[in-house]
C-alpha cells in the first residue's frame, strides 16, 4: 500500500544550547498524544534525552529520531544538539531533514550557535520556521529577536503571531491571520485555551503586523499581487499558499512564539509545520554520485516504485544492540529484504525495521520513501554509507567528515579493564565518525582522537558512565613529523662471520628530501649485478619499516627519496634478510647527517567574531603565531580566516569567548606540516626525551 507523500514532514529542531528544543520536542510529543506524563529537562526526564550525560548536562548529545501525528500528517522529528563540538550531529541530521523549526530564546535571542546551525541550514537549503520560545522569562522580548534575527542571521523572519502579554503576564498569542486570540489558562495544561478577539489594546499593532504579512506574502505570486494592490480582499488560503511558496524557495521564514515549559502557543507551531514546511517529495532530490563522490547527474526521485535507496545517518548502540537509523530515499525497504551497502561493496539481510519513539520502539514490517527507520542488527553499516537495491547500485552523496586535531592518551584505572576499554571504544567509533581511536606502537597507549576538547570529554565521560571503564587521561599531544633537508652520499656494510654461514650486504645510497606530500620513495640505478635485483625489495624493506621513527624525536618522517646506488654483494653469505638489516643500519646512520627538522600540523582557523573585538581576536592570532589570510564582514560580524599552528590553540575556546564576550566561534581543520621554528621544535624534542626518560624509570 502506498502511504501519501503530501502527509509526511521530516523536521528537525536545531538551537542554541538552552534555547529550549528539547522542551519543544517534548511539548510537541505530549500535544500529539506520544507520551502522557510529560518529562522535564531540568528534572532530567526528557523523553529524547535518554543518555545519562544528556540528563546530568541537561544538554542533547545524540540526536533521537521520533514519529508522531497531528492532524493526519505523520510527523518524523529528530531533536539535535546544540553544542559547538557536536555541529557534526547537527549536520548530519540536516543532510536528511525536510524541513525544520530553529528555536531562539526570549530573552537570549540569537546565539553563536545559532548562527553556525542557521549557516549550516542555509547551507543544506532547509526550509523552517522560527519559534521564539521562554516568553515568560524575566528578560523576554518577542520583538527584540525578530529585530536580531534580522539583523545577525540576515534572514527575514515573517511574523505571523503576536505575544499577549509577556513575562509573568504571558497569556497567549494572537493569530496574525485569522485575527483571533488564543489564550491559555494557568493550570499548564496545554488544551486548556480559549479562542477569542484581539483584545481591544492590541487591535493596532495587529493590523500594522497583519498588512505586512500580507505584502510580503503576496510578493510570491503576481496575480495577487495585482488583486491585493487593487485593494480586493484575498483569502486566507491564498495567502497560505504565497506563504508556502515563500518559506519553501526560503524567501522568509515564518515566525511564531510562545513558551513551551507552560505549554502555551505550541500548537500554531505544529499548523505552520503542517501548512508551510515542505512535504518529502517537495524538496530538491538527493544527487546520486560515484564512487569517488562526482555527481552523476542522477538524482534518487522520492517515489515508492523507484529502485531502493536509503542513507544510513546515525549508528547508535542501546540495549536491544546497535540501531542504525536510516532515511529512505526512494523506493521500499521490507523485512527480509538483502541490501547492497555500496561503501564496502558487500550485501546484508534486513533483520528488523522499527520505528523510533525516543527510546521506545515498534516493530514494523516496511517503510518507504520518505521515512525515517531504525534498522536493528546491521553488521557493517556505518554513518554516511548508502543501502540500495543490489540490482540497482547507487551512490547517495556521503556525508564529509574533518579529520581529528586532538589527541590524549588514556589508560584504564583498574588493571585488566583492557578488554572491556576496546569493546566500549570499537562502539563508540561506529557511533562518531569523528572520533577515533589508535594504538601507539612504541608506548602501547592507547590514543583516542576527536574534534576538540569538549568532544573527548564527553567520551571519557561516556566510557565511565555508559560502559563502566574508569580512564586516567594523559596530556593533549600534537602530531607532529619529521623530514630532512639535505642530500646525503653515503654506504654501509654489514657483515658478520661467526662459524658456519655468515652474513654480508653492501650498499651505495643517496638520501635526498623530496617533494612536500610526496611521502617514502624508493628507486635503484644500480647496474651490473653488483646487488642482485632479487635483493632490491629488502633495501626498500628495510628504508621503508624504519621512516616510522625519526631521528630526532621519534616522530614519523616524511617526504624522503632513497635511491640505491651501488653495492656489493658474496654468493654464499648474502641474503635478503642481511640487505634489509644493512638499510635499517645506513637510515640510522645517515638521517642524522641529513639536518632533520621537525614539522607540525598548521591549521585552517575560521574565526568568527562581532566586529567590535575584531582587533583582540587578531592580535591573540598573532601571539599564536597565525598567519591571518583574509576577513570579510558579514551582516552577523566579521568571519577571520588564518592559519595556525595546532599547537598553540589548545584551550583556544575558552580564550576566545573570554575575549568576545561568548559571541565569538572558531572551528579549525588541518591544512598542511610545515617547519618548526627552532626553539619550539627544541622544546618538543626536549619534552619528548623526557618524557622517554620517565617512561623508561
Amino acid at each position: 500500500m502506498k502511504k501519501d507523500l503530501t502527509k509526511y514532514r521530516n523536521i528537525g529542531i536545531f538551537a542554541h544550547v538552552d534555547a529550549g528544543k528539547t522542551t519543544t520536542t517534548e511539548r510537541i510529543l505530549k500535544l500529539t498524544g506520544k507520551i502522557h506524563k510529560l518529562g522535564e529537562v531540568h528534572e532530567g526526564a526528557a523523553t529524547t534525552d535518554f543518555m545519562e550525560q544528556e540528563q546530568e548536562r541537561g544538554i542533547t548529545i545524540q540526536s533521537a529520531a521520533t514519529s508522531c501525528f497531528w492532524k493526519d500528517h505523520q510527523f518524523n522529528i529528530i531533536d539535535t544538539p546544540g553544542h559547538v563540538d557536536f555541529t557534526i550531529e547537527v549536520y548530519r541530521s540536516l543532510k536528511v531533514l525536510d524541513g525544520g523549526i530553529g528555536v531562539f530564546c526570549g530573552s537570549g535571542g540569537v546565539e553563536p550557535q545559532s548562527e553556525t546551525n542557521w549557516r549550516y541550514a542555509n547551507e543544506s537549503k532547509v526550509a523552517r520556521i522560527i519559534y521564539v520560545n521562554k516568553l515568560d522569562r524575566t528578560g523576554a522580548n518577542f520583538y527584540n529577536v525578530v529585530k536580531q534575527v534580522e539583523e545577525i542571521l540576515a534572514a527575514k523572519p515573517l511574523v505571523m503571531v503576536l505575544p499577549i502579554g509577556i513575562e509573568t503576564e504571558f497569556k497567549g498569542v494572537v493569530d496574525l491571520l485569522t485575527r483571533k486570540a488564543w489564550i491559555w489558562d494557568d493550570s499548564g495544561d496545554p488544551e486548556k485555551y480559549v479562542i477569542e478577539d484581539v483584545p481591544e489594546d492590541m487591535k493596532e499593532d495587529v493590523e500594522m503586523y497583519r498588512e505586512q504579512l500580507i505584502e510580503t506574502a503576496v510578493e510570491q505570486d503576481d496575480n495577487l499581487m495585482e488583486k491585493y494592490l487593487e485593494g480586493e480582499e484575498i483569502s486566507i488560503d491564498e495567502i497560505k499558499s504565497c506563504i508556502r511558496k515563500g518559506t519553501m524557495n526560503l524567501s522568509f521564514f515564518p515566525t511564531y512564539c510562545g513558551s513551551s515549559f507552560k505549554n502555551k502557543g505550541v500548537q500554531l507551531v505544529l499548523d505552520a509545520v503542517v501548512d508551510y514546511l515542505p512535504a518529502p517529495n517537495e524538496v530538491p532530490p538527493q544527487p546520486i554520485v560515484d564512487l569517488e563522490g562526482n555527481e552523476t547527474g542522477e538524482f534518487a526521485k522520492v517515489d515508492p516504485d523507484e529502485s531502493l535507496k536509503a542513507l544510513a545517518f546515525k549508528i547508535m548502540d542501546d540495549r536491544y544492540g546497535a540501531l542504525t537509523f536510516t532515511r529512505i530515499y526512494s523506493g521500499v525497504l521490507e523485512k527480509g529484504m538483502t541490501v547492497l551497502n555500496t561503501a564496502t561493496g558487500k550485501t546484508e539481510r534486513i533483520g528488523r525495521l522499527v520505528e523510533m519513539h525516543a527510546n521506545n520502539r515498534e516493530e514494523i514490517d516496511r517503510a518507504q520513501a520518505g521515512d525515517i527507520v531504525a534498522i536493528i542488527g546491521m553488521k557493517n553499516v556505518q554513518t554516511g554509507h548508502t543501502l540500495c537495491d543490489p540490482d540497482h547500485p547507487a551512490t547517495l552523496e556521503p556525508m564529509v567528515f574533518p579529520d581529528p586535531v586532538i589527541s590524549i592518551a588514556i589508560k584504564p584505572k583498574q588493571k585488566g579493564s583492557n578488554e572491556k576499554m576496546a569493546l566500549a571504544l570499537s562502539k563508540m567509533v561506529q557511533e562518531d565518525p569523528s572520533f577515533y581511536v589508535e594504538t601507539d606502537q612504541e608506548s602501547g597507549e592507547t590514543i583516542i582522537k576527536g574534534m576538540g576538547e569538549l568532544h573527548l570529554d564527553i567520551k571519557v565521560d561516556i566510557l565511565k558512565r555508559t560502559h563502566g571503564v574508569e580512564v586516567e587521561v594523559g596530556k593533549p599531544q600534537v602530531a607532529y613529523r619529521e623530514s630532512i633537508t639535505k642530500v646525503v652520499n653515503d654506504s654501509y656494510t654489514h657483515k658478520k662471520q661467526s662459524g658456519g654461514a655468515g652474513q654480508f650486504a653492501r650498499i651505495d645510497y643517496t638520501i635526498e628530501p623530496g617533494e612536500p606530500g610526496s611521502g617514502f620513495q624508493f628507486e635503484s640505478k644500480v647496474t651490473g649485478g653488483n646487488v642482485p635485483r632479487e635483493y632490491w625489495p629488502a633495501v626498500n624493506k628495510g628504508f621503508e619499516s624504519s621512516i616510522d621513527k625519526g631521528v630526532l624525536a621519534g616522530f614519523p618522517c616524511v617526504d624522503l627519496k632513497v635511491t640505491l646506488t651501488d653495492g656489493a654483494f658474496h654468493p654464499v653469505d648474502s641474503s635478503a634478510i642481511a640487505y634489509e638489516i644493512a638499510a635499517r643500519a645506513a637510515y640510522r646512520q645517515s638521517l642524522p647527517k641529513a639536518s632533520p627538522q621537525l614539522l607540525e600540523p598548521i591549521m585552517n582557523v575560521d574565526v568568527f567574531t562581532p566586529e567590535d573585538h575584531v582587533g583582540d581576536v587578531i592580535g591573540d592570532l598573532n601571539r599564536r603565531r597565525g598567519m591571518i589570510k583574509n576577513q570579510n564582514t558579514t551582516p552577523m560580524g566579521v568571519r577571520i580566516k588564518a592559519e595556525a599552528p595546532l599547537s598553540e590553540m589548545f584551550g583556544y575556546i575558552g580564550d576566545l569567548r573570554t575575549m568576545t564576550s561568548g559571541r565569538g566561534q572558531f572551528s579549525m581543520e588541518f591544512s598542511h606540516y610545515a617547519p618548526c621554528p627552532k626553539n619550539v621544535a627544541e622544546e618538543v624534542i626536549k619534552e619528548v626525551k623526557e618524557r622517554e626518560l620517565a617512561a623508561a624509570k
